[in-house]
């Protein structure tokens, strides 16, 4: 298991205020989910951004991505944008 949060200072979707904590990534094995690791680890990130003067804290995850989801909306976090992102190979 594992979370890995950041500070970002360009522009952080739905944000107001420079820094802002973000959520890189937290993945817990299966057999350790729903047992409160994920949200403690969440609790650890968002007390490291206080540290470093945040109040903000933000993450992201792909829009097909059901468990992410309610996992952000069970800890507090609310939507602030839906995007779908682009790429193509240019010649």
């Amino acid at each position: 298991m594992f979370a890995f949060c950041s500070l970002r200072n360009d522009y952080v979707e739905g944000s107001s205020t420079n820094p802002v904590g973000y959520l890189e990534g937290i993945f817990i094995d299966e057999p350790y989910r729903c047992k409160g690791y994920a949200k403690n680890l969440l609790s650890e990130c968002e007390k490291w951004a206080k540290s470093h003067k945040c109040i903000e804290f933000a993450s992201d995850c792909s829009i097909d991505n059901a468990d992410s989801i309610l996992f952000h909306k069970r800890t507090g976090f609310n939507v602030s944008n839906k995007i779908i992102c682009f790429i193509k190979k240019i010649k």
